[in-house]
């Protein structure tokens, strides 16, 4: 493993520097990437954000973003810049698996790779990690990377403010989930000084979406949302000819599973969408309720204690029901 001596010794001089982050990346995985990738381009290195896959509109106007390069659109160019990489940055995932088909061509690189990350259970790939599971987001992370292992508090400039600013709120949910501690709030203080923008932010993230995919909001809720008071849980349920229906993309099924936990008494909810090749869930909890543990037990997934992700290559109501028949496992602490 590299130390920090070592790695920002490296970092001295420009470096052919790929930065990648999991499929379908969110807000925290888009921020963390571009607002790195702002701070390197200051330093004069050759770096390039390379995503495994597209991503919502709504994160898609970060500083930097045109310089994006997306996986499956651009095989080659990739492949041979992960190839040539001197330095490969992973941020917001913990396994080559997250990152599809990119994985192998990373595990293969000479390159030596960085992980910034919060989730649990790092794979052992890296090279040199900077890790913490009670980090709210991978962008507050990257600001303490830069400013107190690299010791470069100067240069987080607008740009970066801005992207780190971005990731932080939409993967603490608006600074409201219990590991937005006071340091995420000096944090963030510091990103508004440098020049992010809260208000402009919040709108290009929260208040930007298309009239399909509101009406497709409309009707998860109305006609998808289930309630299972014996267990305190609330789950929605989509098919993929709902998602045909309402012409959803990329980004479009984002934050729906937390309508179902906002309801009052809710301790568990879950979001089941039947996709074109597997089931997908995500889970979202409150309190000490493990919503990972259920995850990794049943739905090859993981992830955070409230927020986590599964699969299934069952049916969509074999997963449904399935997810049904777990929760007498969980009753005491769903009822407690």
């Amino acid at each position: 493993m590299l130390d920090i001596a070592t790695l920002a010794e490296l970092l001295a001089k420009p470096q052919k520097i790929v930065i990648t982050t999991h499929h379908k990346p969110d807000g925290d995985a888009m921020g963390s990437s571009l607002g790195l990738y702002n701070y390197l381009i200051q330093q004069g290195h050759h770096a390039k954000v390379i995503t495994p896959t597209d991503y919502p509109d709504n994160i898609s106007w970060m500083p930097g973003n045109d310089d994006v390069i997306i996986y499956t659109e651009n095989l080659e160019q990739s492949a041979q810049l992960i190839a040539d990489a001197d330095i490969i940055f992973c941020l917001d995932f913990n396994a080559l698996s997250r990152i599809n088909n990119m994985g192998i061509l990373v595990g293969e690189s000479a390159a030596k790779k960085v992980m910034i990350d919060h989730h649990l259970e790092p794979a052992d790939f890296d090279d040199y990690r900077y890790w913490d599971i009670n980090a709210c987001a991978t962008a507050q992370l990257v600001y303490k990377f830069i400013v107190k292992e690299l010791n470069n508090k100067q240069l987080v400039n607008k740009d970066v403010a801005t992207c780190l600013y971005t990731g932080i709120m939409t993967d603490s949910a608006s600074f409201s989930l219990p590991n937005t501690t006071a340091e995420v709030h000096r944090i963030v203080a510091d990103l508004i000084d440098a020049g992010a923008q809260s208000y402009q932010i919040h709108q290009l993230v929260f208040n930007n979406s298309s009239e399909s995919r509101l009406r497709f909001l409309g009707m998860c809720l109305s006609e998808k949302l289930e309630v299972l008071e014996e267990y305190n849980t609330a789950l929605i349920t989509v098919s993929k000819q709902d998602l045909e229906k309402y012409n959803v993309v990329t980004g479009d099924t984002e934050g729906i599973v937390n309508y179902a936990l906002s309801i009052t008494g809710i301790r568990l909810a879950a979001f089941i969408v039947e996709r074109s090749d597997m089931v997908k869930l995500s889970l979202r909890s409150r309190g000490e309720f493990p919503a990972n543990d259920i995850c990794k037990k049943y739905f090859n997934g993981g992830g955070h204690r409230n927020a986590a992700g599964g699969m299934s290559n069952s049916s969509l109501e074999e997963v449904v029901n399935q997810f049904k028949l777990i929760l007498p496992e969980y009753k005491k602490l769903l009822i407690q």
